[in-house]
């Protein structure tokens, strides 16, 4: 997957925007970062939840490994050479879900469940064309 993919996905997630962060490029929603991108477009840091992360590494080990920041595991560094887009969305999908406010959350699902599923699907093959 390319840097360029995964910046195209991460701003089309309800109230993402993209900022700087140190040397990196972060992607935050209501300034609670989601992910960062590290300088040479090779890598992804997705901060994403235990049972996400467990679930992840186990599913994907060959583009994924635990990401230690300050001291501990916060999240996920993804390969992005290696990762599939699907991977990589539904990885920034959760770490949306973990850091968005729940009213958001809550109206971003209010949405979708009044969008009949043939529209939904459709959504989904526009993006993985």
């Amino acid at each position: 997957m390319k840097i360029a993919q995964v910046r195209r996905f991460a701003l089309s997630l309800p109230d993402v925007v993209e900022a700087p962060h140190f040397e990196s490029a972060s992607f935050r929603v209501h300034g609670k970062i989601i992910a960062t991108a590290p300088p040479g477009d090779a890598l992804l840091h997705v901060f994403v939840d235990e049972e996400t992360r467990e679930t992840a590494l186990a599913l994907e080990p060959d583009c994924l490994e635990k990401l230690f920041w300050g001291g501990s595991i916060r999240g996920l560094r993804v390969s992005l050479a290696e990762a599939k887009p699907r991977v990589v969305e539904s990885l920034l999908m959760q770490a949306w879900r973990c850091k968005a406010p729940k009213k958001l959350i809550a109206a971003c699902d209010a949405s979708a469940a009044s969008v009949p599923a043939t529209a939904q699907q459709a959504s989904r093959k526009r993006r993985t064309a």
